[in-house]
């Protein structure tokens, strides 16, 4: 069983209920925002020990996002993963360029989610 605190900012609902669904399975606990502010504001008081970031955001993408997370002193040592299904040619590159620590495509692969997230925790430490 894994522990840790992981926050995940996704406007898609049924996303949000999956990935906690399977992360809380594993002994995790799951701060959900719909949206980029609110995520910001989470990590603000929470201080989760890994962030999930759906790229796609209404009026604030990952994009613009992960500098605000990343202004958080808190959470500097932080990993923030892409979870996107920004799968072209570039955007890999693109979210990494962008300051997050790795990237996982959707849809999501319910069987790997726990250890990579648990493998992009372990590497923070």
């Amino acid at each position: 069983m894994s522990s840790g605190v992981i926050l995940y900012i996704e406007d898609n609902a049924a996303n949000r209920m999956l990935v906690q669904r399977v992360l809380q399975m594993e002994g995790y606990t799951v701060l959900e925002a719909e949206d980029g502010p609110s995520g910001v504001q989470i990590a603000r008081q929470s201080t989760p020990d890994l962030i999930l970031l759906d790229i796609n955001l209404p009026e604030m993408d990952g994009y613009e996002v992960v500098p605000q997370l990343r202004e958080i002193p808190a959470i500097q040592g932080v990993p923030i993963i892409a979870l996107t299904a920004n799968v072209m040619r570039g955007d890999r590159e693109r979210v990494l360029e962008a300051g997050c620590n790795g990237y996982i495509q959707k849809p999501i692969d319910v069987d790997e989610l726990p250890q990579q997230v648990a493998d992009f925790i372990e590497q923070s430490r």
